[in-house]
């Protein structure tokens, strides 16, 4: 457990006795600074695993993760008032709970967003293998697949318009596989129960159900949750062509991106190799964090943000945190926070400030100050940004 200096409740080391106590975890789990209460399995832990995986570990929003890009702007390039800029973005990239609908029409016909292109190539690299699993599920053909991508979702989705300790303006993005990706985890978290009641598996909770190796079951989820993984990495390629487009509409000056990138999962699963053995880690609220990989920890609404870039500790399964972690869950900020609690924790920042986002609010969420200073041995930090516009979900 990286945790010290930070709070870890009860409930939490529980879930993680419980995943620690089924017969095919590979040697421990990796439990991140942010890790806190899940479904089954705690958020910001790394669970090895042979022979077995478990669908709810993975969880619903599968390949959820991040996108940064540095640009060639800095703050003096931006316009006094940012209003204007949130404005585009939310325009440029679908957000919320019903996002409009559009049909697939092929490549350049698409009908829907300023820039239909950008959708329907992504949709081209995931069509063939979409049919392809459709024919082993059929029930998966009619979720929200083409029409989501490009699209932002709700919740603690969001995105962000930074500054790095140098002044240079980044965008960043946080997203996954949206409903797609929501049908096939739901699925086959399903179908995992079923097989523990079938078997008679006893289990702490029967959300660590788990699919075994060399079932029907096992291979049909293997591909189903790698598409969705690519799927969501996709579809943050393309919000970040949008939020460009958007940005380029309200800032005249000639700029370039993606000077620096990284687009990492925080929720997912893969096929590694640790300790001289072939492994399927997932990551629940973890990034990979190989020597010399970069990736992104985000904090919450009005706090610091930071890229870094991996140490490759082995006995973290080279991983590191997925963020700050919730300290209390979204009902308990909504009623222990009011607008104004809010509205004086955003300060300097062009965002929302209605009911409708106090369960983002920065105090809701662990000090990130705190989870970074617990992970000095998995990663060090490249930049660090300051949001000064930010879309939520």
């Amino acid at each position: 457990m990286w945790t010290k200096g930070v709070p870890v409740d009860e409930a939490a080391k529980q879930q993680l006795a419980n995943t620690a106590k089924l017969p095919f975890i590979y040697k421990h789990l990796a439990v991140m600074p942010d890790v806190h209460l899940g479904k089954g399995s705690t958020i910001g832990s790394v669970i090895p695993t042979t022979g077995a995986v478990i669908p709810a570990a993975v969880g619903v929003d599968i390949g959820c993760g991040m996108m940064a890009a540095k640009t060639t702007l800095t703050a003096k390039d931006l316009p006094d008032n940012l209003s204007k800029l949130r404005s585009a973005i939310e325009q440029a990239i679908p957000h919320g709970m019903s996002p409009k609908t559009r049909s697939f029409k092929g490549p350049d016909k698409g009908s829907w967003n300023k820039a239909p292109s950008a959708v329907d190539a992504g949709w081209m690299k995931l069509k063939d293998e979409f049919d392809e699993i459709v024919r082993k599920r059929p029930n998966l053909r009619n979720t929200n697949n083409y029409k989501h991508l490009g699209t932002l979702g709700s919740g603690n989705h969001f995105v962000e318009v930074c500054l790095d300790e140098e002044g240079f303006v980044w965008l960043m993005l946080h997203s996954g596989s949206r409903g797609v990706g929501n049908a096939i985890g739901t699925q086959f978290i399903e179908l995992a129960k079923q097989d523990m009641r079938k078997h008679q598996v006893n289990l702490p909770d029967q959300d660590l159900a788990y699919l075994s190796e060399g079932t029907q079951h096992f291979d049909d989820y293997i591909q189903a949750v790698g598409w969705a993984q690519k799927f969501a990495r996709i579809n943050r390629e393309v919000m970040m062509q949008n939020l460009i487009a958007a940005l380029r509409t309200v800032i005249t000056k000639p700029f370039e991106t993606h000077v620096e990138a990284v687009n990492c999962h925080h929720n997912y699963v893969q096929k590694e190799q640790h300790f001289g053995r072939d492994v399927l880690v997932t990551r629940k609220g973890a990034v990979s964090a190989r020597a010399g990989e970069l990736g992104i920890i985000p904090g919450s609404m009005g706090a610091k943000s930071f890229i870094v870039r991996g140490k490759g500790n082995p006995e973290s399964f080279n991983s590191c945190s997925h963020g700050a972690g919730r300290l209390m869950s979204r009902t308990e900020a909504k009623r222990r926070f009011t607008i104004d609690d809010h509205v004086g924790a955003t300060r300097g920042v062009e965002c929302r400030k209605d009911a409708g986002v106090i369960d983002e609010i920065p105090m809701a969420y662990k000090d990130i100050d705190a989870v970074m200073n617990a992970q000095q041995e998995l990663v060090e930090v490249v930049h660090t940004l300051k949001q000064v516009v930010c879309v939520k979900g």
